[in-house]
């Protein structure tokens, strides 16, 4: 990002996210309208305090014990305890990208007003961007009762200079050296504020955005890939003709269709075999691409819608509102649209692995492909590609266990005040892994499409389809003989999730 982001609680876009949570110490400023709403919002909790009423979050007890009113003397102490208890997320810690865009995410909420939180909070988050100081967020502990409380909490850990951060190093350190050496004052909490910190869906969104971002690449990319594929096995375009997707017209699918007719447009090899092509139609891995591809573009089209309206949601509980001077407690911190929405992303990445893997089936059965077996010049001798579809296969299975929804696994907490929980940290931490190994499955496809490909020389494919082969073959050379594979198709999972081939399908078409 070129130019400061600029936070107004209501009007920030996946992109940004992505932005920010890849750039170490983005600039990141808060709009003035902002400043002047979370004020706002602030002065209704002051007053309630000054007027000794009894509002929840703000002198009293949390969850099950929100019937205990707070002694004055004991409302700051309250909230340091809220931040202190809840953090008790266990397991690895997410990653750089998601712990920024989770401060990102918590930050923006904040300063959409309704909160009744000090400016100097929304600033610390803010400020914690800036220097790259990253908290460590436990992936795991989160039921998404009221929000994700746990790990929401350690991230609260270093705005007071608590818990275990990183700064532009690998190694953990204590937060408040971190914070003292970029000459930040960690902030003292004051009524609400510890609440407002934790209460939300901010972490499995900012999980779910990322792992949505990389998805649709990845649906771009099974674009080329079937392309490469469809070549090399000497398949029809003909089933991706306008006059099919006309009377059918599921939006997903006539995208599908058109990039894969662009992909393919000037290809020699397609030019070869027509006048003696005697097949009817082909496998449904092929003839179905446009149904299938576009069935997945079109559910993750449903993602973005919901995460589009999460990002600039306020979440927190209790909601004050400086118009009307009402503290209301309510329920927006349940995230189970998002976790709902999010339990696609791993159907969608699934269902593409699938087709995936059977065109490498094919691309290494002579009895199909009517190229040498597992794509290797000495059959026998050299076992070629074969581990490379036995891989697919593999990795196909573990993405199907993880399309197992998570957000109808509601389990009560909390002495059952919370009695209905989202799930929503586990259904985003699915839909990132399964994005993952659909980003591998493709890379797979990938290899054996080239190596394929490279058996029907000198004729060549589409211009576009024949641009993402060099770029391949500019990291990974032509399979002559038997090799270490891991990192081939290492490189090539890479190359998918870069967007480069995500790149070329955009320029193919719609």
């Amino acid at each position: 990002m070129s130019q400061p982001l600029v936070l107004s609680g209501n009007s920030l876009n996946l992109a940004d996210i992505e932005a920010v949570a890849l750039r170490a110490g983005s600039d990141i400023r808060l709009a003035d309208e902002a400043r002047r709403r979370v004020a706002a919002s602030r002065a209704v909790v002051d007053a309630a305090l000054a007027e000794g009423r009894v509002v929840y979050g703000v002198n009293t007890g949390f969850g099950a014990l929100s019937d205990v009113v707070i002694p004055e003397a004991d409302i700051e102490p309250l909230q340091l305890n809220l931040i202190r208890s809840h953090a008790a997320g266990v397991g690895d810690p997410l990653g750089p990208e998601a712990t920024r865009a989770v401060l990102l995410l918590r930050a923006n909420t904040l300063a959409a007003g309704v909160s009744g939180v000090r400016v100097e909070l929304v600033e610390a988050l803010l400020a914690l961007l800036r220097h790259d100081i990253l908290p460590r967020i436990p992936r795991l502990g989160s039921v998404g009762a009221s929000g994700d409380l746990a790990p929401l909490a350690h991230a609260a850990l270093a705005v007071i200079g608590e818990g275990q951060v990183r700064s532009g190093v690998d190694a953990w350190e204590p937060a408040a050296e971190a914070l003292r050496r970029a000459g930040i004052e960690p902030v003292r909490l004051s009524a609400k504020e510890g609440l407002a910190l934790i209460n939300g869906t901010q972490v499995h969104t900012a999980i779910g955005a990322l792992a949505l971002l990389a998805a649709e690449r990845a649906v771009d990319s099974a674009d080329v890939t079937g392309a490469l594929s469809l070549d090399a096995l000497r398949g029809t375009p003909d089933a991706f003709a306008p006059e099919i997707q006309d009377v059918r017209p599921h939006a997903g699918q006539r995208v599908t269709a058109a990039r894969l007719r662009g992909l393919l447009d000037g290809s020699e090899i397609r030019e070869s075999h027509r006048s003696g092509d005697a097949r009817v139609q082909d496998a449904y891995s092929l003839r179905c691409m446009p149904q299938v591809h576009g069935a997945s573009r079109q559910l993750l089209g449903y993602v973005r819608e919901v995460l589009a309206v999460e990002v600039n949601s306020a979440t927190d509980n209790p909601l004050v509102f400086a118009e009307s001077g009402r503290v209301l407690s309510g329920g927006n911190f349940h995230g189970q649209i998002v976790s709902q929405a999010l339990d696609l992303v791993p159907i969608a990445c699934a269902d593409l692995c699938a087709i995936s893997e059977r065109r490498v089936a094919r691309l290494v059965d002579p009895a199909m492909s009517g190229l040498p077996a597992f794509l290797t010049e000495r059959p026998g001798v050299q076992s070629g590609l074969m581990m490379v579809q036995i891989g697919a296969a593999a990795l196909v299975s573990d993405a199907r266990r993880l399309a197992v929804p998570a957000s109808v696994d509601s389990i009560p907490t909390d002495n059952n005040k919370e009695d209905h929980v989202s799930m929503g940290v586990g259904a985003a931490l699915k839909a990132a892994r399964c994005v993952d190994i659909l980003e591998t499955v493709l890379g797979m496809e990938l290899l054996a499409a080239c190596q394929a490909l490279d058996f029907l020389a000198p004729l060549r494919s589409g211009r576009l389809v024949e641009e993402a082969r060099s770029a391949l073959r500019g990291l990974v050379p032509r399979l002559e003989e038997d090799r270490y594979l891991a990192p081939d198709i290492e490189a090539a999972a890479n190359l998918v999730a870069s967007g480069s081939l995500a790149d070329v399908a955009r320029r193919a078409g719609l």
